[in-house]
């Protein structure tokens, strides 16, 4: 199997089945967003304690690239500090220009060929701007 096919086959498992799907209640900060160009949008809850994010859930609507993003991107972030899923935020920025990164969470890994299609990087950085946004509005 060539990489290219895992990637792909990545990506939708988590368009399909999407992690950390849905919304929570209690506290969370809410940063609603959307990509004009194409019509993707997401809405995020973050739950930031004592600096940790520990909760993260989405709900959105969007192509495979924007949705699998917003699952990995979930998923990369529940449980750490936050200084470290901005810095996992700008690896996946430099990823996206082309620029070599890797994760501790794998399945990002396969967002990597967005940069062939230019259009398509707005999608795949929707959510993780969505996730700096609430990282802002977490601490005010």
């Amino acid at each position: 199997m060539q990489l290219d096919d895992l990637y792909r086959r990545v990506i939708m498992d988590h368009y399909k089945s999407p992690h950390n799907s849905g919304t929570f209640e209690d506290g969370a900060v809410t940063v609603e967003m959307n990509n004009p160009t194409c019509g993707d949008s997401i809405s995020l809850q973050l739950l930031v304690k004592d600096g940790i994010i520990e909760r993260a859930k989405f709900k959105g609507e969007g192509c495979s690239i924007s949705i699998a993003s917003a699952s990995m991107m979930t998923d990369a972030v529940k449980g750490k500090k936050i200084e470290d899923a901005l810095q996992i935020a700008q690896d996946f920025s430099a990823m996206m220009t082309g620029t070599d990164a890797e994760f501790e969470y794998e399945d990002i890994q396969a967002l990597s060929g967005v940069t062939k299609f230019p259009a398509r990087i707005k999608c795949a950085t929707l959510s993780w701007n969505a996730m700096k946004k609430g990282i802002e509005l977490s601490e005010q």
